[in-house]
C-alpha cells in the first residue's frame, strides 16, 4: 500500500497551528481552516505533477535540514525556496488560484497567498522528514509523489472548484479540479490513438420546465430510464433508515503485557441516524470527575473515571501480585504526540497527564507502568522504537512531577497488538495508535 501524503501533511496542520496561524492573520479559525482544506489538493496535486522535476526533488531533500516544520505560521511565507517552488508548481496559475481559496474560504488575498505558503512548507517539511527517516534518494521521494495521482481527487472539498488549473492542458484531468463542469478533459496520453473512435461523454441540456438534463417525452421507456433508478434509491434510503432503529453492540479491546485479550462488549439502541449522530457527539463530553472531593476534567467513562474507580473499589489494594493486574489497561483519551515525534505533545495532552499524576498522589501506594502502541503501517523495528521511546518520554515526564517512585516501567509494542488492517483509512487505524497505563505491583 502506498503511503498518503496527506496523512503526512495534515499532522503538522492541527488544530495548535490553525488557531495560531488565525490569530496572526486576523482572520477566523474556521475560515482558516476551511482554506487549508481547499489548498491541500492543489498543492498535493503540483507536487505529483512535479515528481520527476530536479528543483522539487532537491527542495524536498533539502527540507529535513533546513527546520522549516519548527517555524510554519510565519516562516513558510518568507522562505525563498518556497517562493521558487510555488513558482514552478503553478507558475502564472498560483494568483488565479490564490483568489479562488479567498473567495471559497472567506479570507483575504494576503491570508490566503500566506496559507499556501504555509501548506507548501508543510508538504515539503513532512515529505523531507519522511524522505530522511526512510533513507528515500530521489527515485524514492519521485516515486512516492507519482503514487498521489490516485488520491488527489479525493481531497477537493464540497463546494470548492479548481477548474482553472486545468485549463490549460498541462494539469493532470484526473484530478477532477473541474468538478462543477460538465465534461472532463482526457489526458494526452489516454488520447485515442489516430484510427480509433473517439468515445465523448456529454451531458443534455434541459429545455426550461423539464427534468434537469433529460426531456421528457411521450415515450415510456426514457421516463422508466430515470425513474426505476430513483425507486431504487428511496428503497435503499428506506433500508438504511431501517437499520439505524437496531441495537448497535460496541465491543472495546484491551491488550495486556502476555498478549491476552480483553474485550468489553456494551449495546445500546439507536433510533435514526440522527440519534446515533448525537450520542456520538455527546459521548466524549469533558465533565468534573470526583478523586477524594477534588474535580479532574475528564470523560465520564474516560481513562480517570476508570482508574479512580478501580482505586476506590479496593481491587488495587486486594491484588495479590502484578500478575492480577497485568490484563487491565486504560488508554489515555487527550495524550497524543505528533507526528513522527517522541518529544513533542500535541497541544492539550499535559492536562491529562496532570490527571494522572492527581490520581497517583492521591492514592500514594498505586503504582503504574506506561504502554505505547502503533498502526500497522510502517517499518516494525521502527514502530517498536517509535512507541517504546514515546512510552519512557511520559514515563520521565511523570516522574519530573514527583511520582517517580510510583511509575515502575514503561514498555513501546509498536504494531503487536495493533487490530485494524494496514489498508484502512487513517481514522480508522488512529485506533490503534495509542498510549495507554496500568497498575502494577
Amino acid at each position: 500500500m502506498s503511503l498518503h501524503v496527506i496523512d503526512l501533511i495534515k499532522g503538522q496542520l492541527g488544530p495548535a497551528l490553525t488557531s495560531q496561524t488565525a490569530a496572526q492573520l486576523g482572520e477566523s479559525e474556521s475560515s482558516v481552516s476551511k482554506a487549508i482544506q481547499g489548498l491541500l489538493p492543489a498543492v498535493v496535486g503540483g507536487l505529483a505533477n512535479n515528481a520527476d522535476n530536479p528543483e522539487v526533488l532537491d527542495t524536498i531533500s533539502n527540507a529535513s535540514s533546513s527546520g522549516i516544520l519548527g517555524n510554519l505560521p510565519g516562516g513558510s511565507s518568507n522562505d525563498s525556496a518556497i517562493s521558487r517552488l510555488l513558482s514552478v508548481l503553478f507558475g502564472d496559475r498560483q494568483n488565479g488560484l490564490i483568489e479562488t481559496i479567498a473567495g471559497y474560504a472567506g479570507i483575504s488575498n494576503n491570508s490566503s497567498s500566506s496559507l499556501l505558503n504555509m501548506v507548501t512548507g508543510a508538504a515539503v517539511g513532512s515529505l523531507g522528514k519522511y524522505a530522511a527517516d526512510n533513507n528515500l534518494d530521489h527515485a524514492g521521494i519521485s516515486s512516492l509523489l507519482n503514487d498521489q495521482k490516485g488520491i488527489v481527487s479525493t481531497l477537493l472539498p464540497a463546494g470548492l472548484s479548481l477548474a482553472a488549473l486545468n485549463e490549460s492542458g498541462d494539469w493532470d484531468a484526473r484530478y477532477k479540479f473541474d468538478n462543477d463542469r460538465d465534461a472532463i478533459k482526457m489526458p494526452a496520453e489516454e488520447k485515442p490513438v489516430s484510427g480509433e473512435p473517439k468515445i465523448e461523454v456529454t451531458r443534455s441540456t434541459a429545455p426550461e420546465g423539464t427534468f434537469p438534463d433529460r426531456p421528457i417525452t411521450n415515450d415510456s421507456g426514457s421516463i422508466w430510464k430515470w425513474l426505476l433508478p430513483l425507486l431504487l434509491l428511496l428503497a435503499a434510503g428506506f433500508f438504511v433508515w431501517k437499520q439505524c432503529d437496531k441495537r448497535e453492540t460496541t465491543t472495546t479491546t484491551t491488550v495486556s503485557d502476555s498478549g491476552n485479550v480483553v474485550t468489553d462488549t456494551t449495546t445500546a439502541t439507536t433510533s435514526g441516524m440522527r440519534d446515533t449522530a448525537a450520542m456520538a457527539a455527546t459521548s466524549k463530553v469533558d465533565e468534573d470527575i470526583d478523586l477524594n472531593g477534588t474535580a479532574l476534567k475528564g470523560y465520564r467513562g474516560g481513562m480517570e473515571d476508570q482508574m479512580i474507580a478501580f482505586l476506590k473499589s479496593g481491587s488495587y489494594k486486594n491484588a495479590a501480585d502484578d500478575n492480577a493486574l497485568k490484563n487491565q489497561w486504560y488508554n489515555f483519551d487527550h495524550v497524543n504526540f505528533k507526528l513522527g515525534s517522541a518529544t513533542e505533545l500535541e497541544a492539550g495532552s499535559e492536562g491529562q497527564l496532570q490527571n494522572l499524576v492527581a490520581i497517583l498522589k492521591a492514592y500514594p501506594e498505586a503504582k503504574i507502568k506506561i504502554g505505547g502502541y502503533t498502526d500497522k503501517t510502517g517499518n516494525e523495528a521502527a514502530n517498536l522504537k517509535l512507541s517504546a521511546e514515546r512510552a519512557n518520554f511520559i514515563k520521565s515526564w511523570l516522574e519530573k512531577q514527583g511520582v517517580a517512585s510510583q511509575v515502575t516501567g514503561a514498555d513501546g509494542y509498536g504494531s503487536e497488538f495493533a487490530a485494524v488492517d494496514a489498508k484502512a483509512s487513517d481514522s480508522e487505524r488512529a485506533v490503534d495508535r495509542k498510549m495507554a497505563v496500568r497498575f502494577s505491583k
